[in-house]
């Protein structure tokens, strides 16, 4: 039985899962503006900027206020904890021992990036994708995980395409992982949109990354302005 989740998820993942997933080199990370984005209740800006890192976080749900979101996104992870019950054997419980330890690393992410929220709000930007309000060339890269293609049946072809051509406006690089949607199989999008970047002249890289959760999810794609 495969994930099924009737919404978005609001869901918190940590520094460590980032570096792992997007196959990052700590030491480039230094001088260079970063943007996770759609950053949910990921810990990846706060612990990122703790490091010295310049990184920047932005969501939809950024227009609740701290509180709010810290109470979102413990009903979101309730929510798809009980269905991850449900379908245990599409992951690899290597690295996260079992349901209750995935449940408090989740949890500690969510508290860690809403309690920076309130220490360091100009690192917390609004926004709704397809639309981000940052001027070309912002960053130098954007991490975007668990959104595009994860829900390819939700959001159409036409809303990953403005979502990736916004991304690549406001970065250098982006980011993208996974390649697999809820149910473990390789987005149908991917392929079409990555042919239609290479059109455009960007180089587009499918990197294997040490991380892995869920089952068949082992890859970032890696997309650059030539």
């Amino acid at each position: 039985m495969s994930l099924e989740l009737d919404r978005v998820v609001f869901i918190g993942r940590t520094f460590a899962e980032y570096v792992a997933m997007f196959g990052l080199d700590m030491a480039k990370l230094q001088g260079r503006r970063i943007l996770d984005c759609p950053a949910g209740a990921c810990s990846f800006t706060k612990e990122a900027a703790d490091l010295g890192i310049d990184a920047t976080a932005s969501d939809m749900a950024y227009q609740l206020s701290p509180a709010m979101i810290r109470q979102k996104g413990l009903a979101d992870l309730g929510h798809t904890i009980d269905k991850i019950k449900q379908a245990k054997n599409d992951y690899i419980w290597t690295n996260v021992a079992d349901v209750p330890a995935l449940a408090a690393q989740r949890k500690q992410a969510l508290l860690l990036a809403t309690e920076d929220m309130d220490r360091r709000p100009e690192r917390y930007v609004a926004a709704v994708l397809p639309k981000l309000p940052f001027a070309n060339h912002t960053f130098g890269l954007v991490l975007s995980a668990h959104f595009l293609f994860t829900y390819s049946e939700q959001f159409d072809r036409a809303f990953h395409q403005s979502t990736l051509d916004e991304l690549l406006r406001v970065a250098k690089e982006v980011r993208v992982f996974p390649l697999v949607s809820l149910d473990g199989k390789r987005s149908v999008h991917v392929d079409p949109l990555f042919k239609r970047l290479r059109q455009k002249g960007y180089t587009v890289v499918e990197k294997r990354v040490s991380y892995q959760f869920q089952k068949g999810a082992d890859s970032v794609a890696i997309i650059r302005r030539q």
